[in-house]
């Protein structure tokens, strides 16, 4: 999603990354992982070929994705997992919504309340 005139390839897989929804760059962002001035210079993938990311979607609209070894979270601890799955998934959300809300980027980002500080 970053690179306008190069479109907008995912580095994983090598197809192309259509729209937000889909963007694993934009999730981040979402999620305040990745800051403005990061985006055009990122790597752009699909959010479903970040296993470590996407395994903790847990929206019906989602399909699940088991990410497989030492970042998968049937090995990790239930209360992270529980974290993750709540803060990813909130992300995901507005990700999915984005689209309809007719924000700039710059409003795209997630506001952490203080609940979900208190749960990190």
């Amino acid at each position: 999603m970053a690179k306008c005139d190069e479109g907008y390839r995912c580095e994983v897989c090598g197809r192309d990354v259509e729209t937000v929804v889909d963007s694993d760059l934009y999730l981040r962002y979402v999620l305040g992982e990745v800051r403005l001035e990061q985006l055009p210079r990122l790597p752009e993938r699909h959010v479903r070929c970040n296993p470590a990311l996407a395994q903790y979607v847990t929206d019906p609209r989602f399909e699940p994705v088991v990410c497989d070894g030492p970042f998968g979270k049937v090995g990790l601890d239930p209360d992270f997992v529980r974290a993750e799955e709540v803060r990813v998934t909130r992300g995901w959300r507005r990700l999915a919504a984005i689209p309809t809300l007719g924000l700039t980027v710059p409003e795209y980002p997630l506001h952490v309340t203080p609940d979900e500080e208190t749960a990190r």
